[in-house]
């Protein structure tokens, strides 16, 4: 007898006791069922034998069942299949019954058991099978309890994100996609291999439990729901917040320094530097096409302002301070967590200008620090990082100022693209803010002078008033 199994199921089903079942029952063919109601489809008589296939509603005495793509056949199948070519062996199995040959049913009760034909369920079987071992893996033992899932909003990003809870205890999962048919670094490789470094070198990042490239799967240490731009809001007094973003960038800065020691360019993903072609193509022409294209639908394009943009860009090259940026330091990828601070959404992490981060972090619309906050928090970062780091001061803050400009138009980029091409319109009411803010780094530049971009954003501003 040869034991068939469908090649798109996963099951603990014992297979010695279903080939010593089909041994015993006396049939040409054993077909193991189960009561699955998504896919009860042939029709069992009260001696389990196959009695049809039909769709019709099956006649007193006689149940549906779900066939599990696993049966067990003896040569005398091949007496109903074509000598040569494809064929079909339920066709072959419906024409036995109305043969006369018997068809055994081997019913079980409950077993594991998933079809896995599609990327939902396949994502539903990954998670059976890994949610288990990540609580295993973090807990020391396997729990008995139940498992649930529940979504968490998530942000920007098509990753989708929950909350996995298995008793007391809690997992936060993302689910990148099934890994695409294409070769090279993918998301989910930079998240878990960025994510694996940063920890080692003992940044506040959430720790890996377990992951899955193929699946895209990764389970990840629960950091709770508070961002840094719900505790920003908390705060009571101007003197908490500054605390509180003190302590922000004193794990910042160590980020930056320690991220950058060891760090492989093999684990980036989409490019391995911030780099001059990365500001003018993922940031400029990024603001242009998303953002005063897509978003507002004026008609200046990128080569308008191409002579301005080469200057930022390399402006920008030229006084970085190079180190680990994370490349998207904004309170909402930022955690707190009784009293520490932790940053998630890591991927994006390659070698480039520090100021870059900080720029980010101070400038973000979501929380809106006032200008002169802003200053003397940037004055505090460039104090700490010379504890640990040779830096010029004047040179800090050139490229500090070049960076606020480049993340300033790669978030008007974004939210102009997040609200258009994604439909994700909340993003649409900090679309004020970035403009205002960028309007006052343009306006207030000594070194660098960008008069068609000012006098763009000056415009809009204005029309926004």
């Amino acid at each position: 007898p040869l034991l068939v199994i469908n090649a798109d199921v996963v099951s603990d089903i014992d297979l010695a006791r279903v080939y010593r079942f089909h041994r015993q029952a006396g049939c040409s063919v054993t077909m193991v069922m189960q009561d699955w109601p998504e896919f009860n489809t042939v029709t069992v008589d009260a001696d389990d034998r196959v009695v049809d296939f039909a769709a019709e509603k099956p006649q007193a005495g006689l149940r549906r069942m779900a066939f599990t793509g696993i049966h067990v056949l003896d040569r005398r199948v091949l007496d109903y299949l074509p000598p040569q070519g494809p064929a079909h062996i339920i066709d072959a199995y419906a024409a036995m019954i109305r043969a006369g040959e018997p068809i055994a049913a081997m019913v079980l009760a409950h077993p594991y058991w998933r079809d896995i034909g599609t990327p939902q369920s396949y994502f539903c079987t990954a998670v059976d099978l890994m949610a288990p071992l990540a609580f295993e893996k973090t807990l020391g033992n396997r729990s008995s309890a139940p498992i649930e899932r529940f979504p968490l909003k998530g942000d920007g990003s098509d990753r989708r994100w929950y909350r996995i809870v298995c008793g007391t205890h809690s997992l936060v999962m993302v689910d990148h996609g099934i890994r695409p048919a294409r070769d090279g670094q993918q998301e989910v490789d930079a998240f878990i291999d960025i994510g694996t470094h940063l920890a080692a070198r003992g940044v506040a990042v959430p720790r890996i439990c377990l992951h899955d490239r193929f699946s895209g799967l990764v389970f990840l240490e629960d950091l709770g729901d508070a961002h840094l731009q719900d505790v920003a809001a908390r705060q009571k007094s101007p003197e908490q917040l500054v605390r509180l973003y003190r302590e922000v960038i004193d794990q910042w800065g160590h980020m930056a320094v320690a991220g950058e020691q060891g760090f492989s360019t093999r684990w980036t993903w989409q490019t391995p530097r911030y780099d001059r072609e990365l500001i003018l193509e993922r940031e400029c022409r990024y603001f242009v096409d998303a953002f005063l294209a897509g978003y507002l639908g004026r008609s200046e394009t990128f080569a308008d302002l191409a002579t301005e943009f080469t200057t930022l860009a390399d402006r920008t090259i030229d006084h970085g301070t190079i180190g680990f940026l994370h490349r998207d330091l904004q309170s909402r990828n930022i955690m707190v967590k009784e009293g520490q601070i932790y940053f998630i959404d890591f991927q994006g992490g390659r070698l480039g200008p520090l100021q870059y981060d900080l720029a980010s972090l101070l400038i973000d619309p979501y929380v809106q620090l006032p200008p002169e906050l802003q200053k003397e928090l940037m004055a505090y970062a460039l104090r700490k990082l010379q504890e640990i780091k040779d830096i010029d001061a004047a040179e800090f803050q050139r490229g500090y100022d070049c960076c606020a400009l480049t993340r300033n138009l790669q978030m008007l980029g974004a939210f102009g693209y997040l609200t258009c091409v994604k439909g994700k319109r909340y993003f649409e009411a900090y679309i004020p803010a970035a403009i205002g803010t960028l309007q006052r780094h343009l306006n207030s530049q000594t070194d660098l002078r960008l008069p068609r971009l000012t006098a763009i954003i000056n415009e809009i501003a204005d029309e926004e008033r």
